[in-house]
């Protein structure tokens, strides 16, 4: 990931869904690596999928359970991440960037909730 910060939630998903493309490609091949890389990319690339669904959303209600569903996603890949992290998959210092990147993802997709809540 680049030092420079994207601000715009779908562009930074899409970014790190690469990211994290990226980082599976990396892996040697191994059944282990594989059915995590799997469960990974699904929950990583459903955060921003579910963004952009509810960009559509016909109500502020179906709104809200698209960021809540990505919410959701991106705390299962946090979950994936720490797991690679400890096994001694992939590159740890990319994983980190990728566990922090989410982390970041994490607070402002719950900033939004609790502003939408808020109205």
């Amino acid at each position: 990931m680049n030092n420079e910060k994207i601000f715009d939630l779908k562009k930074r998903t899409f970014v790190f869904s690469l990211e994290v493309i990226g980082l599976l490609r990396s892996f040697e091949k191994s059944y282990v690596a594989d059915v995590i890389g799997k469960q990974l990319l699904r929950c990583a690339t459903s955060i921003g999928a579910n963004i952009v669904e509810a960009q559509s959303a016909p109500s502020k209600k179906d709104f809200a359970n698209f960021f809540n569903i990505s919410l959701k996603s991106a705390n299962e890949t946090l979950y994936w991440l720490a797991l690679l992290k400890h096994s001694g998959i992939g590159n740890k210092d990319k994983i980190d960037q990728l566990i922090s990147e989410t982390q970041e993802i994490c607070k402002i997709i719950a900033k939004s909730l609790i502003t939408m809540r808020g109205k």
